[in-house]
């Protein structure tokens, strides 16, 4: 594996960030570059990252795949942002950069987790036989993480039946969707579907990104354990490994406005049927609405809104004549 970049996004968490970057240092092997997007364009995260920055090349020295495009040496990588785009926002321009540079593999994460130690030693193992590759999380609590990795393009949903449990002898599963807290991919599937669409915001521009990766190539979901969950989280055991997690009226907005958004992608790949997104827009609400009454119960009104809000959008986004793709870079 050569020239791995790791792309953080960051938003006034420098206490996680530091913590996260601790961990970057305590990797088996060392990345490329580590770029360090901060959508609040803080003083305070500039002085982390030149901290890090210092400390990495103490530790690790000039990177043994030589200097980026521009004839730089550093290992990090610091962008500070003019406004906050958000997750997705943040995430479009730190693989651009990285890719720019002449970055080899992309680990995208976001502030609030840390990486095993061994985890982009792993991932270079999957690297031999993958273009794109999800491992598994440790929560928050050192549990494991369960995470959707199958979507149903026709429901535009999550699949709520993919199974979590490894057979024996089953090195991995084939998945149709990714997570930018650990996704892994090659400059090759950068290439052919271009950048994360920043338009997302936050919100579902990672599943996105893994169903259009998996249209050019295999996505793996591989049972090793690369990075754990550092924020903890309110939520709501389902089952033995399920739970239901809380979250903002203002996330609750582009759960449903970015499902505009995919919708126009999965027309142009031929898998949008108009009944389909109606059932899985109504499943969705559904499932916001036991989010709210189990785990958010004081939202329920404002909750309610700005679902309504978002499948308005939606629908403009739906008409809109002028929306385009992301483009490849190829």
């Amino acid at each position: 594996m050569r020239r791995p970049a790791i792309v953080i996004v960051t938003y006034k968490r420098q206490g996680m960030l530091a913590e996260l970057l601790d961990s970057v240092l305590g990797l088996t092997i060392a990345p490329w570059r580590v770029v360090i997007v901060d959508n609040e364009n803080s003083r305070e995260t500039e002085r982390l990252a030149d901290g890090f920055s210092a400390r990495a090349e103490e530790l690790w020295g000039p990177a043994a795949d030589g200097p980026d495009v521009l004839g730089g040496t550093l290992r990090t990588v610091y962008v500070p942002m003019e406004e906050n785009t958000g997750g997705s926002g943040g995430f479009s321009e730190g693989v651009r950069r990285a890719f720019e540079l002449g970055a080899e593999w992309f680990w995208v994460m976001d502030d609030d987790v840390a990486v095993l130690s061994e985890g982009l030693e792993v991932l270079a193992r999957w690297s031999e036989e993958a273009d794109a590759v999800m491992g598994q999380r440790r929560d928050f609590d050192g549990g494991h993480f369960f995470w959707q990795h199958r979507f149903w393009p026709r429901l535009a949903i999550y699949n709520p039946l993919s199974r979590d449990g490894w057979r024996p002898g089953e090195r991995y599963k084939l998945a149709n969707a990714l997570c930018f807290e650990g996704g892994f991919f090659s400059r090759r599937v950068v290439q052919r579907i271009g950048l994360p669409d920043a338009r997302f915001f936050i919100y579902l521009d990672d599943a996105l990104y893994g169903y259009l990766a998996s249209k050019v190539c295999d996505v793996y979901y591989v049972p090793d354990y690369v990075l754990s969950r550092r924020r903890e989280v309110a939520n709501k055991e389902i089952g033995s490994v399920r739970q239901l997690n809380s979250t903002s009226d203002m996330t609750r907005y582009y759960i449903t406005r970015n499902r505009g958004y995919m919708a126009r992608y999965f027309m142009l790949h031929g898998d949008y049927s108009a009944p389909g997104f109606a059932l899985g827009t109504l499943l969705t609400f559904a499932k916001e609405l036991v989010r709210i009454l189990v785990v958010d119960r004081s939202h329920l009104r404002s909750g309610m809104a700005r679902l309504v809000a978002g499948q308005r959008d939606a629908r403009a986004i739906l008409r809109d004549p002028s929306w385009e793709p992301m483009p490849p870079l190829g």
